[in-house]
């Protein structure tokens, strides 16, 4: 369907409902996350959805949706025959894999139920996937509420052969923090690259209320929207930015990462930023820069203050230069030089990050089709992809489809893979 190699930078896993209720440590069974299916008798609406899952699990009991039914194909279950069949359809050659639902129970404050769950999920992925790997290349989940498990857990997975590692996008300390140096030092020398996705991570078991359950308020808030008349609030509301398309976290990411000298002391190592589309990173390279600059016409000895008049002229602890901080930048490269050489941000269906690559820099992101989640471009990526890349040349389209991700996680992206099914 595509002349070049298209990998996606988020597909997804659909687990066995009750893969951890079975593999669980059998004390910590009891607070498994597991699934429950059931079907309606007739739909809500005429014509619409009668088969739902519902999740059990710290925070988001009772979390229903329907099951993933795209138009006119079988419903995705998670077989690995099956999402060769449907990378086929969409024709994908090759696919970086995350975890589905149980992404809200692996990245908790409490660290026993998280690496438990964590340790079951990495197995699983090594047992019933590996063997795909020349086209699905899942992420070893990897808590990082405690540094030397994390480690450990990094090298158990490195050996088992996976080779990307995905971790919370909201942490338990700023990722700018030496604390966790030992995790990218791992992640460095075991040459597994390090992905942040979506609503992952601030899910805390011993409060009520959590930083992923804001995401679920969010998503709830669309569908009361949805349902009623619109009002000028609300319209507002949604154009600021619905759902995942909110780039305050992964430029908070990028911030910790570049600020905090982690690109810097690791060279080597490679950072993606998942369902979080990209067309904000090109005014955000440009700030970042700005911040360490100072500007034409800007007088760095302009000062402002409190003046404090019972003391010398010379001896003012409250006053200060406001553009000094500008040439205290304190890496050799600039931020914008450290994203283009180590970082990348997926997107599926954003035609301003396409625009803006000669900006940013072709390899600062990557198409995903985020199967087979609603919200993604499945049974429709081809349709997506020929309206965002509207007269790119050949070189940027295959950059952008799948060269970049190929390189990053060691796809042959000289093979074409996909083969289109029959009648397709």
């Amino acid at each position: 369907m595509f002349k070049e190699f298209v990998a996606s930078g988020d597909s997804h896993i659909i687990e066995p409902v009750d893969l951890f209720k079975t593999r669980l440590p059998v004390h910590l069974r009891e607070r498994a996350l597991w699934e429950e299916e059931f079907t309606l008798d007739e739909p809500i609406v005429p014509g619409g959805h009668t088969e739902f899952k519902k999740l059990h699990t710290i925070g988001f009991d009772g979390w229903t949706i329907s099951k993933y039914r795209q138009t006119a194909g079988p419903t995705p279950d998670g077989e690995p025959e099956h999402i060769l069949r449907d990378m086929n359809i969409d024709g994908v050659d090759a696919a970086v894999m995350f975890p589905n639902l149980s992404l809200f129970v692996l990245f908790t404050d409490d660290h026993e139920l998280s690496m438990a769950h964590a340790r079951v999920y990495n197995d699983y992925i090594v047992e019933r996937y590996l063997r795909y790997k020349d086209r699905m290349r899942p992420t070893a989940a990897i808590p990082v509420t405690d540094v030397p498990d994390a480690v450990a857990e990094i090298e158990r997975c490195a050996r088992a052969g996976l080779g990307a590692i995905l971790l919370p996008e909201l942490p338990p300390v700023p990722y700018w923090s030496r604390h966790y140096d030992p995790i990218w030092a791992a992640a460095q020398a075991n040459g597994m690259p390090v992905f942040f996705h979506v609503a992952t991570g601030g899910v805390s078991v011993k409060e009520e209320t959590s930083e992923t359950a804001v995401t679920v308020k969010g998503l709830m808030m669309a569908v009361n929207m949805g349902k009623g008349q619109l009002t000028d609030d609300m319209v507002a509301g949604r154009t600021v930015g619905g759902g995942n398309t909110a780039s305050a976290i992964p430029q908070g990411i990028i911030a910790d990462l570049v600020g905090g000298g982690v690109c810097e002391r690791f060279p080597n190592l490679h950072f993606n930023l998942v369902e979080y589309s990209a067309g904000w990173l090109v005014s955000y390279l440009g700030m970042m820069d700005r911040s360490w600059r100072t500007g034409t016409g800007q007088d760095p000895d302009w000062w402002l203050g409190f003046w404090d008049d019972t003391r010398s002229p010379k001896d003012q602890p409250t006053m200060g230069r406001l553009f000094n901080i500008n040439a205290k930048w304190p890496w050799p490269l600039e931020p914008s030089e450290y994203v283009q050489r180590q970082i990348h941000v997926q997107f599926a269906d954003d035609p301003t990050a396409v625009k803006a690559r000669h900006i940013t820099g072709l390899t600062t992101i990557m198409w995903g089709n985020d199967y087979p989640h609603a919200e993604g471009t499945f049974r429709g990526s081809a349709e997506c992809i020929a309206e965002n890349f509207e007269g790119v040349p050949d070189e940027d389209r295959a950059a952008i489809l799948g060269g970049t991700l190929a390189d990053i996680v060691g796809f042959d992206k000289s093979k074409k893979l996909a083969e289109v099914p029959e009648g397709v």
